[in-house]
C-alpha cells in the first residue's frame, strides 16, 4: 500500500517560488523525506522560471534550519511573534535559485 510521507505547500509568484509549509510524517523523520520534498518543490519553480525561494521556519525549529541552511538558504531577518500562538518569532530564509 501507499503511504504519504511528506509534503510541501508553497507558491509560485512572478519569479519567487515561496514555502508555506513542509511536513513529514513523523515515523520516517530523519530519513531524508524533508529532503526530496524540498528538493521537488525547488525543482518545480526552477522549471517556472522562478530565480528565489523564500521561507519561514520557526526560531525553535533546530531541525529545520539546519535542513534549510544545508541546501543553502541564508537568514535575512526576523518576523516577530509570526506564530502568534506560541508568540515565536519566524526566521526568514532565501535561497537563490
Amino acid at each position: 500500500s501507499k503511504r504519504l510521507l511528506g509534503f510541501s505547500i508553497f507558491w509560485i509568484v512572478h519569479d519567487e517560488v515561496h514555502v508555506l509549509n513542509v511536513a513529514t510524517d513523523p515515523a520516517h523523520r530523519r530519513r531524508g523525506v524533508a529532503r526530496a520534498v524540498m528538493d521537488e518543490t525547488l525543482a518545480r519553480g526552477r522549471q517556472r522560471k522562478c530565480t528565489l525561494a523564500t521561507l519561514e521556519v520557526r526560531r525553535s525549529n533546530e531541525a529545520a534550519l539546519n535542513l534549510y541552511r544545508g541546501m543553502g538558504f541564508r537568514p535575512v531577518g526576523v518576523r516577530p511573534n509570526y506564530y502568534v500562538d506560541e508568540g515565536e518569532d519566524a526566521i526568514v530564509m532565501v535561497l537563490d535559485l
